[in-house]
């Protein structure tokens, strides 16, 4: 406008000022979008209290998941990814369409996760679903916030036995990329179990003495053992293929076996050990010894 041209160049000459538009507060521009709260409806959620194995990779899963599956009312499907499967919202009207219906992007992933699942528990004409995924483990807020009746098992494993099992089928990996990866995974089931209620299982425990660990299990699942379930061989869990689980023979045997002896300290990666103690596989002591083998004894004379 004419007027604050003109007064603007006074401005300018008199005062060195100049009117502008006002900027906005300084917060403004960083505050992040407010997501808006989805309450559920009726019929948002089929399965009732699902429950789900959170753990590392090579950590024994994979027969807990068969053990448990083994049970009559029991259903433990093959690795689903949940972490990996997305909805895509599209165009500028999806977007609106879904906020009349009281959902966002989301919210409508979870009604795909719940319908899968709820689909797998109806097939196998069963009552309680078992789901085990390692990944699992880096989306539980959003598991809790699916379904927040979902119940949890803490499946452990010594670490370094994690890692030797784990560089057995990726040796391409690098020492230490293969501590990180372990540590990754570690490190979130530790996050989990300290914050979070449910049961815990010692993959030692679980190959050596199957009985008494579901007898445990059946106990937090709140269904009748069965002697069946150690005896996994007898039924149908699907193919023992790399991405839905384990597939070597020692599974594949359809017998569990008992595990293979905690390495040496001296053989355990520095990085492994503070999770070695955390879980119970070390004294807290062995963070101060180094790596070096014990020295030989002297010869006697």
């Amino acid at each position: 406008m004419p007027w604050k041209n003109q007064l603007n160049r006074v401005l300018r000459k008199t005062a060195g000022l100049e009117l502008r538009k006002p900027l906005p507060p300084p917060s403004a521009a960083k505050r992040p979008p407010r997501r808006r709260a989805v309450s559920l409806r009726e019929g948002d959620r089929l399965l009732t209290a699902p429950t789900f194995v959170l753990s590392t990779v090579r950590s024994g899963s994979t027969l807990l998941r068969v053990l448990i599956d083994s049970h009559s009312q029991l259903h433990a499907p093959q690795e689903l990814h949940l972490r990996d499967l997305h909805v895509q919202v599209s165009s500028k009207y999806a977007p609106r369409a879904l906020d009349s219906l009281g959902l966002d992007q989301e919210h409508l992933e979870y009604l795909l996760w719940d319908r899968l699942l709820h689909r797998e528990l109806a097939a196998s004409g069963k009552q309680l679903l078992v789901n085990k995924t390692p990944s699992d483990v880096f989306i539980v807020d959003r598991i809790r916030e699916c379904w927040p009746d979902a119940r949890f098992i803490f499946l452990l494993r010594h670490p370094a036995a994690i890692a030797a099992s784990r560089h057995a089928t990726r040796p391409q990996d690098s020492v230490a990329r293969n501590v990180k990866k372990v540590l990754d995974y570690g490190n979130a089931v530790e996050q989990a179990r300290t914050t979070l209620p449910g049961h815990t299982v010692r993959y030692e425990d679980l190959a050596s003495d199957p009985v008494t660990e579901t007898q445990r299990l059946c106990a937090f699942l709140g269904v009748e053992w069965e002697p069946g379930m150690v005896d996994y061989g007898a039924f149908d869990h699907g193919r023992f293929r790399p991405g839905l689980g384990d597939w070597n023979e020692k599974i594949k045997s359809g017998t569990v076996q008992p595990p293979t002896p905690p390495p040496p300290l001296h053989e355990i990666d520095p990085g492994l050990r503070p999770l070695c103690v955390a879980w119970g596989y070390l004294q807290s002591d062995a963070l101060d010894v180094t790596s070096a083998p014990p020295a030989a004894p002297a010869p006697s004379s």
